[in-house]
C-alpha cells in the first residue's frame, strides 16, 4: 500500500507470535524453539543459531553475540546491550549474565532448560 510504512523484522515476528532472542543491535539471534532440527532454532547446533562456530549464536564465544567482552553477549557481565527474549511475540526480559540490568533476566547457560519449559 502506497504511504504505508513497513513493519521492523521484530514488529513482523511479534506479530507472528514467535519466541526468539533479538541483539540490541538488530541482528536476529534465532527461535526458541526446542526443535533441534529447526535451521532458525538455538536448539539446532549445527544451525546458524545454535552453533558454536556460527557469526550469530550465543553459543560461539568468538564472535560479537557470544564472547565474554562484547557489548551484545549475553555472557558479558558487564553490558548494558544484552540481548533481548522474545516469547509468543511478547518481550519478556534479557538473556545476560549482568545482574545489575533491570527487568527480568534470563541466563544464557540456562535459556535452553527455560524455553522448553515454556514452550
Amino acid at each position: 500500500i502506497k504511504g504505508k510504512i513497513p513493519k521492523s523484522e521484530i514488529e513482523v515476528r511479534q506479530d507472528q507470535g514467535e519466541s526468539f532472542i533479538m541483539a540490541s543491535d538488530g541482528t536476529y539471534l534465532g527461535n526458541l524453539t526446542p526443535n533441534q532440527f529447526d535451521q532458525k532454532s538455538i536448539f539446532n547446533e549445527f544451525g546458524p543459531f545454535g552453533s558454536q562456530f556460527s557469526q550469530t549464536s550465543i553459543f560461539n564465544q568468538f564472535c560479537p553475540y557470544g564472547g565474554a567482552f562484547s557489548q551484545y553477549s549475553p555472557f558479558n557481565q558487564f553490558s548494558q546491550t544484552p540481548p533481548k527474549i522474545y516469547l509468543n511475540g511478547r518481550l519478556v526480559g534479557h538473556l545476560t549474565v549482568n545482574e545489575f540490568i533491570s527487568g527480568t533476566k534470563i541466563n544464557p547457560k540456562t535459556i535452553k532448560e527455560w524455553a522448553k519449559e515454556r514452550l
